[in-house]
């Protein structure tokens, strides 16, 4: 039940809809340095023909200064080492260029996609998911997949991160579509497993690898949150009373083996009578009170001691 998250009316659950959205993780890496050296390839290209007529001084010598350095800029760029750059020529698929240093031909190639080869972190909900004995589930998961082909995550696929969760999002529906709400929560690692395996297959194609699914939270329906911890108490209560019944059983054995060894022996009964009068006097401190009955175990002339 540890797994199961209510899902109730209110602020609270209006907040958890707004988490459990399907989104990708902020990418914190820095790209200032591609940024930095655009500007720097620019700024060469625009100085070098503005010094060499800067004679002219004309409003056309600055206009063909600054599209040469655009020219320039947009000509030599660099990649992030974790980036791959897909290159098309006149519209056609040319290369995959980076990390590092890579060319352009002017007006002739221009950089299409780039695309990020690090392990990505996406989360993704599955909202009113019908189980096998249709209960409406909102299941929130986490997702780490990476492109191990840039070429056919630019070519195969439109989007490809979107493709992914979408995917992602089907999978999780099939997967809770063929188990019973009481099996979510005992077959957790088997879900995940079964939705990496469903992933990898489809991604696959897209040059895209699924590296893990784990689920975050199931969330149910106020109603039948309440319905679930009833029926938990009422087996609980079931549990308990069948263990009481099993020691009350046990307990009526031994009396009954006690009572045949003390109608064997007389003598033993007095015995088990002395000792109780004993506990009870000790217990408070000396004074007893007792049946009359109780005394005949303390009647020594009756008590055949075997002497």
């Amino acid at each position: 039940m540890g797994l199961f998250k209510r899902n109730g009316a209110g602020n609270d659950a209006q907040g958890e809809r707004k988490i459990a959205e399907t989104e990708l993780e902020a990418n914190d890496a820095s790209r200032g340095g591609v940024y930095l050296f655009f500007l720097a390839v620019f700024a060469v290209g625009f100085l070098v023909p503005f010094l060499l007529t800067i004679g002219l001084a004309s409003p056309l010598t600055v206009a063909a200064s600054i599209v040469v350095g655009f020219v320039a800029a947009t000509s030599v760029r660099i990649a992030p080492h974790w980036e791959r750059v897909a290159i098309l020529r006149l519209g056609k698929f040319n290369r995959i260029a980076g990390p590092g240093l890579y060319c352009c031909i002017p007006f002739v190639e221009y950089a299409a996609i780039h695309v990020d080869q690090r392990i990505t972190t996406a989360s993704f909900s599955a909202e009113a998911a019908l189980t096998a004995d249709l209960v409406p589930v909102d299941v929130d998961a986490i997702l780490f997949w990476m492109v191990w082909d840039a070429e056919k995550a630019c070519l195969e696929v439109e989007n490809y991160p979107k493709a992914v969760l979408r995917s992602a999002q089907t999978a999780m529906r099939d997967v809770i579509g063929q188990l019973n709400l009481a099996d979510i929560s005992t077959r957790r690692k088997q879900i995940d497993r079964d939705l990496e395996e469903m992933l990898g297959k489809k991604c696959e194609q897209w040059g895209v690898t699924v590296i893990s699914v784990e689920i975050r939270d199931i969330m149910i329906p106020r109603e039948l949150q309440d319905a679930l911890s009833k029926e938990a108490q009422a087996e609980r209560e079931r549990n308990a009373r069948i263990i009481l019944a099993e020691v009350e059983k046990d307990i009526s054995e031994m009396f009954v083996e006690a009572a045949e060894v003390y109608d064997r022996n007389p003598r033993a009964m007095k015995l088990r009578a002395m000792n109780l009068a004993y506990e009870g006097a000790k217990d408070s401190k000396g004074v007893l009170l007792a049946p009359s009955s109780l005394a005949d175990g303390f009647n020594v002339g009756k008590l055949d001691l075997g002497e």
